[in-house]
């Protein structure tokens, strides 16, 4: 025994300055490589560019895939490290890349709050638009209070009405989890309330700013008024 730690395979994990392993398997039909967690995802996840620029010259491979298809770019843009998301879309890594979970670099991007990953990928092709219902980036967003993300994904043409089965709209969800100033913009982005198609829909907005304010102590629960009334004031306020 030599001492140092093996990966869940046996193998010694790879280091930088290793030569890319020629065993690892390729997957016809997407075309990228697939293997263990590898130094170049190490290096997107931590945002060590250097590190980052010197594998891809050692020809460490930019679309190399865990076994749930996750990227080094699903990595840099979930740290948060647009350098790093960067040069990875310069070499070639998948925009739109998807794991088994559905996430693309876009919807972790939305999960780091990283205005400058959200705007790079959008920038590169990326689709404002969820390949499934199990992750929207506009919804991500809006649960966790990234008004400067909706707003790139609004600019780029994101549905701030999509309404998914098990989480509601965008706007429901920042009611949700309190997120005032998402809300607003989510509204703001919205057509006028004032020519909104249904007091049904007048309704559901004013239920959930009222259940927003409220949680926050920002409104009494006696406010009374109409619909539309209410929501203009609250975009005013």
């Amino acid at each position: 025994m030599d001492g140092e730690p093996r990966g869940s395979n046996g193998r010694k994990p790879p280091r930088l300055g290793d030569s890319p392993d020629v065993r690892l398997l390729s997957n016809p039909l997407m075309g990228d490589t697939v293997s263990d967690w590898s130094p170049v995802h190490e290096a997107a996840i931590h945002g060590r560019l250097l590190s980052l620029r010197n594998l891809i010259s050692q020809g460490w491979l930019v679309n190399l895939v865990t076994a749930d298809r996750v990227s080094p770019l699903h990595e840099a843009c979930l740290g948060g490290h647009p350098s790093c998301a960067n040069i990875l879309l310069k070499h070639g890594a998948q925009v739109n890349g998807v794991t088994t979970d559905w996430h693309t670099p876009l919807f972790n991007a939305c999960v780091s709050g990283s205005l400058d990953c959200v705007n790079l990928l959008l920038q590169h092709g990326a689709s404002p638009h969820p390949e499934s219902d199990l992750a929207s980036p506009m919804h991500e967003a809006a649960k966790r209070g990234h008004v400067e993300c909706i707003e790139s994904l609004v600019a780029h043409g994101g549905d701030v009405d999509r309404n998914i089965s098990h989480l509601g709209t965008p706007l429901y969800l920042a009611c949700e989890n309190l997120q005032v100033a998402c809300a607003k913009k989510l509204l703001e982005s919205e057509t006028s309330p004032s020519a909104f198609p249904s007091v049904l829909l007048q309704l559901h907005c004013l239920l959930c700013l009222l259940h927003c304010c409220h949680a926050r102590e920002l409104l009494p629960i006696s406010c009374v008024g109409s619909p539309g009334s209410y929501i203009q004031g609250f975009l005013h306020w």
